[in-house]
């Protein structure tokens, strides 16, 4: 069975390039280590209160692969 993890973030057009550089680390690190990345030493200095969008509006699902195309 195959499985996804989707996220919507609402990210403020002035901080697009400070979210994408951001994504772009923790996106390596999530490959690196799966569901264990937040003990990984390169995120404990991430504080959500720092982070360019607001994290208590992050929507977050995971869904069954219905179809694959």
């Amino acid at each position: 069975m195959r499985y996804v993890d989707g996220y919507v973030l609402p990210v403020p057009r002035k901080n697009l390039q400070a979210y994408g550089r951001i994504a772009r680390k923790a996106g390596k690190i999530w490959r690196e280590h799966g569901a264990k990345v937040m003990k990984d030493p390169r995120l404990s200095g991430m504080d959500p209160k720092s982070m360019p969008f607001d994290c208590k509006r992050i929507v977050y699902g995971g869904f069954k692969i219905l179809v694959d195309v």
